[in-house]
């Protein structure tokens, strides 16, 4: 049910009702925020809104998403959608509207979440006030409903969260969907740890070698620096960068900072992270020179590991495996309840970590032919696209320059 004579016009030029009506006959007005501007304004609003939401994590801080849609937007369009009950946020569906690919006949424009791409941005979702669940996802799929797009969203959880739900109430209204489980996060349980006791609870060979290693880098004469000051934020990023570079060198590179729109996004997102006390930007060094780096962050009871990067010249000393031990002690000591190496299954975070969680992705086609088409036409490129790490990944390690 809407509200008589409020309509909107969305992106594609729909005209649309703005505003549903929900259980208890309580308004929910619908709007699309297309204004760098208008999102800039909503930080305060948004900031609240989040801490108040089942999703309280930091990859859907204005912070982080704020500063990617500066650096790393790519053509797409803002696409916002807010929901309000009254003049009250009661929703946030973090939206960018990415344009069709031009090598698909068959396609149409999508949404997909704002943080989306390389910059790893995990447990991405549809930020709702607590307790208004059920009416902001039945507003937001009324407002969808009717629209001539696709929607794509990426790195979600893979067993809850408010876009399950809208895709369940997308479905409802005719849309088909595709679900998909794209990678994990293993992570660390550490409430009622000791750092002892932690690392009692690891194999014998990763004790043995953690305390070896640390002994001998102690005769050398090591520190770990945390970067607490903005100058010293800005140096130990850039040769966080640097080390991570030196690492990856010999086996072809990396994504991680391989742009200047992605590093100039962490140089930005790293100062709001120290302004509000989430940075744990950490540097290891041996004898006087840095060797190793671990970029981090603190947001709640959960400590984040990002990225790291170490001196190729100090990899018989283990710097690496060192100073992300010492990494997970610091998070002990702080009272964190969970140590989270974000998505990715590389062996060495299995050293560390026993559980993971899933992530998944969610598309969404709507219910006419085009959207049809649009959806076997993604699924042709999925495949093609994992046919091809299949025959890169059996080929000799000498003859792949750069793995996806």
């Amino acid at each position: 049910m809407h509200a008589r004579g409020a309509y909107e016009t969305d992106d594609l030029g729909t005209r649309r009702p703005a505003a549903a009506v929900v259980g208890g006959g309580v308004p929910l007005h619908v709007e699309t925020i297309k204004e760098t501007a208008v999102f800039e304004g909503l930080r305060e609003a948004w900031t609240e809104l989040l801490s108040e939401s089942p999703c309280d994590r930091l990859f859907l801080t204005w912070e982080w998403l704020f500063t990617w849609w500066k650096h790393l937007a790519d053509g797409r369009r803002l696409s916002i959608l807010a929901v309000r009950s009254d003049r009250e946020l009661v929703g946030v569906a973090p939206f960018a509207l990415a344009p069709a690919p031009i090598s698909h006949l068959w396609s149409l424009p999508r949404l997909e979440f704002l943080g989306a791409g390389s910059v790893g941005s995990d447990y991405l979702d549809v930020i709702i006030r607590r307790g208004y669940e059920t009416g902001v996802v039945a507003a937001l799929a009324e407002h969808l409903a009717g629209r001539n797009l696709a929607i794509a969203l990426t790195q979600i959880d893979a067993k809850e969260g408010a876009a399950w739900r809208l895709g369940g109430e997308l479905a409802q209204r005719g849309w088909s969907d595709s679900r998909t489980v794209t990678s994990v996060c293993p992570f660390i349980d550490l409430r009622g740890q000791s750092w002892s006791s932690y690392l009692e609870s690891r194999g014998a060979s990763l004790r043995y070698n953690f305390r070896r290693r640390l002994r001998h880098l102690e005769r050398t004469g090591i520190c770990i620096e945390r970067a607490e000051a903005d100058g010293q934020r800005q140096k130990s990023l850039e040769l966080l960068v640097a080390l991570h570079h030196m690492r990856w060198r010999e086996r072809g590179g990396s994504d991680a900072f391989h742009r200047r729109a992605l590093v100039a996004f962490h140089q930005e997102f790293s100062q709001h992270a120290l302004e509000r006390g989430w940075l744990r930007l950490l540097t290891l060094g041996v004898g006087g020179e840095p060797a190793a780096g671990v970029y981090c962050f603190r947001y709640g009871g959960t400590f984040s590991f990002y990225q790291s990067g170490f001196d190729p010249g100090y990899a018989k000393q283990s710097v690496g495996l060192v100073t992300m031990g010492l990494a997970i002690k610091t998070a002990i000591e702080e009272g964190a309840e969970e140590f989270d190496l974000l998505h990715g299954d590389e062996s060495y975070k299995f050293h560390w970590a026993c559980q993971t969680r899933e992530l998944g992705r969610l598309a969404l086609y709507p219910a006419h032919k085009l959207g049809a088409l649009c959806r076997r036409t993604a699924e042709l490129d999925r495949a093609a696209r994992r046919a091809a790490r299949r025959f890169l990944l059996r080929q000799p390690v000498n003859d792949v320059t750069h793995a996806p």
